[in-house]
């Protein structure tokens, strides 16, 4: 069987094994692709792999040898799913290498906007600290989580992995959800207005559907408290990007912290990009080394299993 790696730059830039993959067959790796290099490089493939470059229902009429589409990833959106059912062809993802490394950026972003480690650090090493005629300063204020209301939007397994960060942190968990669960301990289900109203910090955990695009809005936003947070850890199209940036640019909103956003990489009109208090990083909670290797291990199974003739983890 002849394997086509589209894009294995993102998932490995050197630092993990193709070596696994390689042994279950032909394997022909690219770093990245563009779009119009994807008939001509999986032509006689039997099987495509692939993060972010998509795959279209004109493609796969191309492809006639193509029987397997493995995304190394949880979202499947690239792959035109109804198409490769109608054509026999397996689409498998991996959906749960990530969790614990989301659940630690989001983490990582909220404790940035409280405690702005990052500026002060900046500050010391320029030498300000040194002149200080104080023994400490800051610039911001410095919030503490204890006691405040952490708002989830979405409770799969990273929401639940931030919920119970949030207890930990004696924080005050409101979860909004559609699906019929019992909640841990510690953890209230609210509808989404009134999540929106009473949460000190909001945090994004739902995938992207019709309903919860822009489920951040400029009449939800409208609903917070001018001293609340945002976080985005989950997908951009969930935040209309130019009402968050209106709110924060007037004051209605403190801040907020994105992974991702709707366009990436984003066009420098971007309004977010000059945003006050937004803080932005370039869509790297999946990205540590654990998770990254969690996703190729669970790729090549993948592929194991179909070549087996038991695909696992198949979304069509």
């Amino acid at each position: 069987m002849k394997i086509v790696v589209l894009d294995g730059h993102t998932l490995n830039p050197g630092d993990l094994s193709w070596e696994p993959l390689r042994a279950l067959g032909e394997c022909e790796i690219h770093q990245r692709s563009a779009p119009g290099e994807v008939v001509l490089r999986a032509t006689e493939a039997s099987a495509i792999i692939t993060n972010k470059v998509a795959i279209t229902r004109e493609q796969m009429a191309l492809l006639p040898n193509l029987r397997y589409i493995g995304v190394t990833a949880t979202g499947y959106n690239i792959v035109d799913v109804a198409a490769a059912r109608e054509r026999g062809i397996d689409v498998c993802n991996v959906p749960t290498y990530g969790t614990r490394s989301v659940a630690q950026m989001t983490f990582a972003l909220l404790l940035e906007l409280t405690q702005h480690v990052g500026d002060h650090a900046k500050s010391v090493r320029d030498g300000r600290w040194t002149r200080s005629p104080d023994f400490c300063y800051w610039d911001h204020p410095l919030i503490e989580l204890d006691g405040l209301t952490m708002g989830i939007i979405g409770f799969g397994r990273i929401g639940r992995a931030v919920g119970e960060l949030a207890l930990a942190f004696g924080m005050r968990v409101l979860v909004a959800t559609r699906r019929a669960l019992d909640l841990p301990p510690g953890m209230v289900r609210a509808d989404l207005d009134d999540l929106f109203r009473q949460s000190d910090v909001i945090s994004l955990h739902c995938p992207l559907t019709p309903e919860t695009r822009n489920v951040v809005n400029a009449a939800r936003l409208q609903l917070m408290k001018p001293s609340a947070l945002l976080i985005n850890t989950s997908r951009g199209p969930l935040v209309e990007e130019a009402a968050l940036a209106d709110a924060l640019n007037s004051g209605r909103l403190a801040g907020a912290a994105l992974d991702v956003l709707a366009v990436e990489p984003p066009p420098a009109t971007n309004p977010l990009l000059s945003a006050k208090n937004c803080l932005i990083t370039p869509h790297i909670a999946w990205a540590t080394h654990a998770a990254r290797a969690r996703l190729m291990d669970t790729s090549v199974a993948n592929v194991r299993a179909f070549l087996a003739g038991k695909p696992e983890n198949v979304v069509n």
